[in-house]
């Protein structure tokens, strides 16, 4: 019994010294100024009146400036290249939402992981926090929900998961299939807001 509870008690401690070891984000304080929306068409808001995207939501929810620099059809690989545009913004914090696009038109995972680290290296070099935005909701995509994750706890990001769980396929939430509607894009700002409300 001795020798149980012995064990019991180590598998405890080492829960607490490494697997509960919470990630220190890496700027939080930093002289920036807007939250930058840097995304697909789930940052552009597509299917939803205008006004009424997740950044939209999300500006009337927090005391900093949103911007929205979201492009419909975007991937990773593909929006890496306007980085800077991003950077140019003076952001506070960038909210980095790719994926969907990427699984859909079956780019590499690892080309997609590869442009992601590099847009928390640069957005961190820069002097911003750096925000993974997890797509989630579609089939297939906990690959990607898992490497996020895991890139998000190695640099000191912030990790929002799963914005389209429980809101893809919800037929009173989406404008079509892939986009949520206005409602929907509500849902969304506020478990996005719920992950950084701590670190603005």
């Amino acid at each position: 019994m001795k020798k149980i509870i012995l064990i019991f008690s180590v598998v405890v401690l080492i829960y607490f010294m490494v697997g509960n070891k919470k990630t220190t984000i890496k700027n939080v304080g930093n002289a920036g100024q807007a939250v930058v929306a840097f995304g697909d068409s789930l940052s552009y808001g597509y299917g939803a009146p205008k006004g009424q995207s997740y950044p939209d939501v999300l500006g009337q929810k927090i005391s900093r400036p949103v911007v929205n620099m979201g492009r419909n059809g975007a991937t990773a690989v593909s929006a890496l290249p306007r980085l800077d545009e991003v950077l140019a913004e003076n952001p506070y914090m960038v909210l980095i939402e790719y994926g969907g696009n990427d699984f859909m038109h079956a780019v590499p995972l690892n080309d997609t992981l590869t442009a992601i680290e590099k847009m928390v290296d640069g957005v961190q070099s820069a002097g911003a926090v750096a925000v993974i935005v997890d797509t989630g909701g579609y089939y297939g995509m906990n690959k990607y929900t898992k490497a996020y994750k895991k890139i998000a706890q190695e640099k000191g990001a912030v990790f929002v998961p799963g914005i389209l769980n429980g809101v893809m396929g919800e037929r009173g939430l989406m404008s079509d299939q892939i986009h949520p509607n206005a409602k929907g894009y509500a849902i969304v700002a506020e478990k996005v807001y719920k992950e950084i409300k701590g670190y603005l």
